[in-house]
């Protein structure tokens, strides 16, 4: 007989994997699909940012921008090893936006959410500051403001393991092939590395993200008026050039903003370019026209000019956002909305449109209030309060967990303390596995790669290629050289 569970998710996204550990957590049994690897779709493919949304405050988009920085304090609180304050410095020019425009923005920013940790705005004098001396004729008037950091990737696998260690069964590579309701029930039929196999669920949740009107159409055979409008944005990495741990937000003339973010340490992430996108989802690649876009925003910016030879590394993503009808793509809403089917004696089907990372969630939450009806022993809302996997530190101090953490081990290397404390928080000693000397982490693969890491994400993270490895579950692929590259997923090829 088929397995018959209470909850399948379709979509391992940040927000498949976040209903799932909530409806785990709340007493459901879970199974979770995911067509690709975690967080491979879009949710590994962002900006990288907890944030309000301070741009979304001139489309009066006031409730979301509230939302989202009551997320941003709770996340940073769950999760302080894979997020992190960030300060944010926006010069100012004249043509883009007033001054009192931005001030005003920055006061309601500030106050909308109870901030608690994050430091307030400040008003900067950018021909004095510090932060003012990479900028080509820094303006006088800039303003400093706080938002966060988050390793989206890992944000998606430590919902996952949360949700597995809570009894959920999450299954990668393993696609919905069709889903039909049957005697009161939801039967999926799932393919995956294992085979197929037939799942009956009580309620289908659909969290497909760009995807999402395919399994309501081509997977479940049903319909519904709601659409996604899916949406590019593209980032580029380069050296970073200018001193400090702050990053900057830069207006351009099309009234689009820029990040231009610290990233892994000696690198620097910038974009996004949010233009509309009609391809499928999964063909999406930057164009040169959105480098060239990128570069011209931030060299009428800084003194160090950059070309094309200075990008090292560059990814796109489809975000897929609740189509509201606006005409301007960086108008359109970053609200999410569901469609709940549930006709009378037929099994329910829960859609999720739209959504941002730092709402996950919140929107996780609300997906559950939507199907309490049909479990009348769910249990209460608990995800507010509960540290995702490793980010149960004193205090959410990371530096002073990272102090303990090193102190513990001087045999090891400075910079692979951080990482594996970053990554992996209080659960970095599971990595290191009863390690007690360099000698034991096993093959280096260059950087701060080794064996011991590499073995712990094929054992306990799902992790299968070299890309789940490099590029999602940790970022060493960007530090290491193309020959080191193939040496690896050679040896992991002989590991399997």
């Amino acid at each position: 007989m088929p397995e018959t569970v209470d909850l399948i998710v379709v979509g391992g996204g940040v927000n498949g994997a976040g209903i799932a550990r909530d409806a785990a957590g709340r007493g459901l049994s879970v199974v979770l699909c995911e067509k690709d690897d975690l967080g491979q779709g879009t949710s590994s493919r962002s900006g990288k940012l907890v944030h309000g949304g301070l741009r979304y405050l001139e489309y009066y988009e006031f409730r979301l921008v509230r939302e989202a920085l009551i997320e941003r304090e709770v996340l940073l609180r769950a999760a302080p090893h894979i997020i992190w304050p960030m300060r944010f410095v926006l010069p100012h020019r004249a043509s883009a936006r007033p001054a009192w425009l931005v001030r005003l923005g920055l006061f309601l920013y500030d106050h909308l959410g109870g901030r608690e940790r994050l430091p307030g705005t400040r008003t900067l004098d950018l021909r004095r500051a510090p932060e003012g001396a990479a900028l080509a004729d820094p303006p006088r008037i800039g303003f400093e403001y706080s938002d966060c950091w988050v390793d989206d990737s890992r944000l998606v696998v430590l919902n996952a393991i949360d949700a597995a260690e809570r009894g959920a069964r999450i299954l990668p590579r393993t696609a919905c092939l069709s889903a039909r309701r049957e005697g009161g029930l939801w039967r999926a039929d799932l393919a995956g590395p294992a085979g197929r196999e037939t799942v009956r669920a009580r309620v289908l949740v659909n969290a497909a993200g760009p995807w999402v009107k395919d399994v309501i159409g081509r997977v479940a055979g049903q319909n519904s008026a709601r659409n996604v409008r899916l949406v590019k944005g593209s980032h580029i990495v380069v050296r970073k050039f200018w001193e400090g741990g702050h990053a900057y937000l830069l207006q351009n003339d099309d009234r689009r903003v820029i990040f231009v973010n610290p990233y892994e340490g000696d690198l620097c992430l910038i974009g996004t370019t949010d233009i509309p996108y009609e391809g499928r989802a999964e063909d999406v690649a930057i164009d040169d026209r959105e480098i060239d876009y990128l570069l011209a925003v931030v060299n009428r910016y800084f003194r160090r000019q950059l070309g094309r030879d200075d990008v090292v590394h560059a990814y796109s993503g489809v975000r897929p956002l609740y189509d509201d009808a606006a005409e301007n793509p960086s108008a359109v809403t970053r609200d999410y909305v569901f469609d709940l089917d549930s006709a009378e004696g037929q099994a329910p089907m829960l859609s999720a449109f739209g959504g941002k990372i730092t709402t996950f969630r919140k929107l996780s939450e609300h997906a559950l209030k939507q199907l309490a009806p049909f479990f009348p022993g769910l249990g209460p809302a608990w995800t507010a309060a509960a540290p995702l996997p490793g980010g149960d530190l004193p205090d959410a101090d990371f530096d002073r967990f990272l102090a303990g953490f090193a102190a513990a081990r001087p045999w090891l290397p400075a910079g692979l303390a951080r990482h594996l404390a970053r990554l992996y928080g209080s659960r970095a000693e599971r990595v290191l596995d009863g390690v007690g000397d360099a000698a034991g982490l096993g093959p280096h693969f260059g950087g701060l790669f080794y064996g011991c890491e590499a073995r712990y994400l094929m054992r306990h993270e799902w992790a299968r290629t070299a890309e789940d490895i490099l590029d999602r579950r940790t970022k060493h692929g960007l530090h290491l050289a193309p020959g080191e590259r193939e040496g690896f997923a050679r040896w992991l090829a002989a590991e399997a």
